[in-house]
């Protein structure tokens, strides 16, 4: 979707680890310290950093371009000598890493890493969607658009916020019967109808749903999730990541009527402040994790998770490091 093409590079950017040393100035975290690295990070100094309303951290937020650590302009992996370049921050498909202590959330040890993981990117995106920034009030009637893993995540969110009607829309009608597992109550598969899935969804829930989650990236799936929610008080959220040459487009009128539309970024979480605290709603079984794991496969095959996510089967495979 735009990225600028580098290589050689490690990529990866969902994981857990523990920190097998620290550099120079380095007083947050310590060897043995369990942590989850994160795509984009969080300084502490910044005026979003400082901002109670913002994740967007000046310093470190997501760079798909740079390739190499911020402190020296240099990589920190090669081969022959020749440097092999880093992925936003992170490059966790490798057995050890190097990091900016920014990009690092410490977690409670008792943790699973092998389970909470998954929260390093996906899953957290998805449900901060819902719970921090649509904030469907109890009993409320939830679109999501997309069910895969973020999808599911954003159902998961509406369902623990306490939503009473949770509608699932994709046009993958087998994703269907998993996602009752994360709350959905219905689906809607925008090929089964020739009218548009706006007004299908209209039709369902009396004039529009009071939230929409919006996971797929699709520009066509945006304008529908902001077009279907109730006038008066809808809140449309977008969280998927759009085509760089994508256009956003409807009637000013749908605004004027008093619907909102938000983005999100990470689900609004702030990477070092509440990572942990996320990671605690999974010890205390508030969240469940388990249920995006749907296949594990030793480093050596990691082949077949890119596989496994290609053909879309499966939610999350984790790729174990020792063996």
């Amino acid at each position: 979707k735009g990225q600028t093409p580098m290589f050689p590079r490690i990529f990866g950017h969902e994981a857990g680890g523990i920190v097998e040393s620290v550099g120079e100035g380095v007083t947050e975290l310590a060897p043995g310290d369990h942590v989850l690295p994160v795509f984009t990070g969080e300084c502490k100094e910044c005026p979003h950093c400082k901002s109670a309303e913002s994740n967007m951290c000046d310093l470190l937020r997501i760079n798909t371009d740079r390739g190499v650590m911020i402190g020296d302009g240099k990589s920190r992996f090669s081969i022959d000598g020749k440097p092999i370049y880093h992925f936003v921050g992170t490059s966790t498909f490798s057995e050890y890493t190097v990091m900016h202590v920014g990009c690092v959330a410490k977690i409670n040890p008792e943790a699973p890493l092998d389970k909470v993981c998954v929260l390093s990117c996906g899953i957290s995106t998805g449900l901060g969607a819902s719970i921090n920034v649509a904030k469907p009030p109890k009993g409320s009637t939830v679109a999501i658009f997309g069910l895969g893993a973020v999808g599911l995540a954003a159902a998961e969110g509406a369902r623990i916020a306490g939503a009473s009607r949770i509608i699932g829309v994709d046009l993958n009608a087998s994703r269907f019967e998993e996602a009752r597992k994360f709350g959905c109550t219905e689906f809607v598969n925008p090929k089964d109808h020739t009218k548009p899935v706006q007004q299908v969804l209209a039709e369902m829930t009396n004039g529009g749903v009071d939230r929409s989650v919006e996971c797929t990236g699709n520009v066509n799936a945006m304008i529908q999730a902001f077009e279907c929610v109730h006038d008066g008080w809808g809140v449309a959220v977008l969280v998927g990541v759009p085509h760089k040459d994508a256009e956003f487009k409807t009637h000013p009128m749908n605004f004027l009527n008093e619907r909102t539309l938000k983005g999100t970024f990470f689900g609004n979480f702030k990477p070092r402040t509440d990572l942990p605290n996320v990671v605690e709603m999974y010890m205390r079984k508030e969240l469940e994790v388990e249920k995006f794991i749907t296949h594990s496969v030793p480093f050596s095959e990691i082949n077949k998770a890119f596989d496994l996510m290609a053909k879309g089967e499966g939610i999350r495979c984790i790729i174990r490091m020792e063996n």
